[in-house]
């Protein structure tokens, strides 16, 4: 995990949170093919803007998506960085070859 030194637990946290909820899923697989802006992700999603809002800023403060502003629209975008930061993560437990049993507890 050397090389996730400055990834904290808060921002791996943070990034499976955001990815714990079915509607932030939906909003990144439409983000996989796009750039999209918030009236195009409501009308896809059929929700209200203020519940997706509520969605995108915990994907936007986990990292995994970008936002700017053209105009008076936001289009938003995959952070893909910060996917694979997730992801290298995951994979440091996939290359443990073998876990140790735990030492026999002493009595006090």
């Amino acid at each position: 995990m050397d090389s996730l030194t400055t990834l904290t637990s808060e921002a791996i946290a943070a990034g499976f949170h955001a990815l714990s909820e079915p509607l932030r899923i939906q909003v990144l697989e439409l983000l996989r093919e796009q750039e999209l802006c918030v009236c195009d992700l409501c009308a896809t999603l059929g929700v209200t803007q203020s519940k997706l809002s509520f969605h995108l800023k915990t994907l936007k403060d986990a990292g995994l998506v970008r936002s700017r502003q053209e105009g008076r629209w936001i289009y938003y975008s995959l952070n893909v960085a910060q996917f694979l930061v997730l992801e290298e993560y995951l994979s440091d437990y996939r290359r443990l070859a073998k876990i140790l049993p735990a030492r026999p507890c002493e009595n006090y």
